[in-house]
């Protein structure tokens, strides 16, 4: 059974320590996370999901963000990162080079 996480209104950094902390206590599951309601994404929380989605990958474990609002996919993209169920966890990227290293660690 897949475990979901609804996303706040506002992803602003006062958001990005509980989002944090409500990923960690679902990491090793399988994790939805709907981000229909989100209006706004900051860069402290698209770097916690960036990181999440990473270190999911590593553990052979799915992470799917949807649905997504209009909002959420633009400023997801205005970013620079890759569709957001779009990941290459052989692909390089910024964040870390070890999973654990990122912003879930």
């Amino acid at each position: 059974m897949t475990d979901a996480i609804v996303l706040a209104t506002v992803l602003d950094m006062n958001a990005a320590e509980p989002l944090k902390a409500e990923l960690l206590a679902r990491r090793g599951q399988p994790v939805t996370v709907d981000a229909s309601n989100v209006e706004r994404l900051g860069g402290l929380c698209l770097q916690v999901l960036l990181s999440a989605r990473k270190t999911w990958a590593a553990d052979g474990v799915d992470l799917i963000i949807a649905p997504q609002s209009q909002g959420f996919s633009e400023q997801w993209a205005a970013f620079g990162a890759s569709e957001a169920n779009d990941y290459d966890p052989l692909a390089q990227d910024t964040l870390a080079q070890d999973p654990l290293e990122g912003a879930l660690a």
